[in-house]
């Protein structure tokens, strides 16, 4: 993907306490809220709740007071599986919020406006006052079937629509949390683009905190399995949805030669086992190959003139490589470098200022592998301010969606402007 155009900053580094800032710098003041559950409330109305200590039933108690304050129209909550139960989560907050939808996932990390945390929790509540949502639960999506998942798509569509036959389609977009590991991510995607029917969609693989076992879904006091939600979501304020990676092409082309699609193995590539052809490619040996050096060394794919990531999961006994994304016999891929995680995400952000203004929230989805990239390149430090400076919070992905595409490693999200910028 090209670097975006760069604009100056609007903002300067956000202070974790002190609402004040300045000029340009939106306030947003974090809240103790008791047993290791803190608090920020966004400029729109959008309240963030955290925590990387506190038990499931502590959690619960402080979003449901926070729910019972306010009036929300969801819940989006992303949990570590390690310390988290989900069938606790869900149901304590269908019962004790009954009034509040609830749509959430596992996750391999969170990202908090403290920074970045592991195996913790995080809220994102939307006021009703600028947002309406449905929630629609796919169980067994690969199992389904394109045209079935297409066609439930377009239900939610149509229903949606049909219950407040005034909102314009341009106020809508749609998320997407789905279960990594049954492989269905792409098929999956393309259906409910195809049934959203003009609806922009965005999206994250659930995580379990990199153990690659079982990821969860959660809505409506259930636990669902292999399954994916679609939460549909009309904002009353302007917003874009965005999504970007900081790799570029290098002249290393490895062509898959041996596969197992179903499975999202490479057993050759060129002709040659694929591990020490991936391998020789950046420079190692074979017995270095892990998640680090998979982050860093990404492989894209070129479509219709874009480059998009197919990353690599784990290095596999027989020498075959298992990736996050969809392959093929035939499938080109390209070694590519990265070229600067913070400045591309930061142009990538300031795009989107210099269109809507100053944003009053922004959340969605962070690959895993750019969290353990930048762990690789020592910017962690420069990444988590960035994100409190920019006000981005959400959760580490097995992957990521946006319209009808499934990736890798990118930073994919939505931005939402102040009502004054419509």
């Amino acid at each position: 993907m090209s670097t975006p155009e760069r604009h100056p900053s609007r903002a300067a580094s956000a202070d974790r306490t002190t609402p004040a800032g300045p000029v340009g710098t939106l306030p947003r003041a974090i809240v103790d809220e008791g047993a290791g559950v803190r608090s920020r409330v966004e400029p729109c109305g959008i309240v963030v709740l955290w925590s990387e200590t506190s038990d499931t039933a502590t959690f619960c108690e402080a979003l449901v007071r926070r729910a019972r304050h306010d009036d929300f129209a969801l819940a989006l909550v992303w949990f570590s599986p390690t310390r988290h139960d989900a069938r606790e989560l869900s149901e304590r907050l269908a019962r004790e919020a009954p009034g509040l939808l609830h749509a959430g996932c596992s996750t391999s990390g969170e990202v908090t406006p403290d920074g970045l945390q592991e195996q913790g929790i995080l809220a994102v509540l939307l006021p009703r006052a600028h947002f309406r949502v449905s929630v629609t639960v796919l169980e067994d999506v690969h199992e389904l079937g394109m045209e079935t998942i297409a066609r439930r798509a377009l239900g939610a569509r149509t229903d949606f629509f049909a219950a407040d036959p005034g909102t314009p389609e341009e106020d809508v977009f749609a998320i997407c949390l789905i279960d990594a590991l049954v492989h269905a991510e792409e098929a999956v995607t393309t259906a409910l683009d195809r049934g959203l029917d003009g609806v922009p969609l965005i999206g994250g693989s659930a995580g379990d905190d990199l153990a690659f076992g079982r990821t969860e879904q959660i809505a409506g006091g259930e636990v669902h399995v292999h399954g994916a939600l679609l939460v549909l979501i009309a904002c009353h304020l302007p917003f874009r949805l965005f999504t970007d990676h900081n790799f570029v092409p290098t002249e290393h082309r490895l062509v898959v030669t041996e596969s197992d699609p179903d499975r999202r193995i490479v057993h050759e590539f060129n002709a040659e086992p694929a591990a020490e052809a991936y391998a020789r490619a950046i420079g190692l040996n074979t017995s270095a190959l892990d998640a680090r050096s998979f982050a860093s060394h990404a492989l894209v794919v070129r479509i219709g003139g874009e480059y998009y990531c197919r990353s690599i999961q784990r290095l596999n006994e027989d020498g075959s490589l298992t990736f996050f994304c969809a392959i093929d016999d035939g499938l080109v891929l390209t070694v590519a470098r990265s070229e600067g995680m913070v400045s591309a995400s930061r142009a990538a952000i300031e795009r989107i200022e210099s269109e809507i203004g100053p944003l009053v929230a922004l959340f969605g989805f962070d690959c895993i592998y750019r969290r353990l990239d930048a762990r690789h390149r020592n910017v962690t430090e420069r990444v988590e301010t960035l994100y409190r400076e920019k006000g981005f919070v959400g959760f580490n992905t097995y992957g990521e969606q946006y319209r009808s595409m499934h990736v890798n490693q990118t930073l994919t999200g939505v931005a939402i402007g102040s009502a004054g910028a419509r």
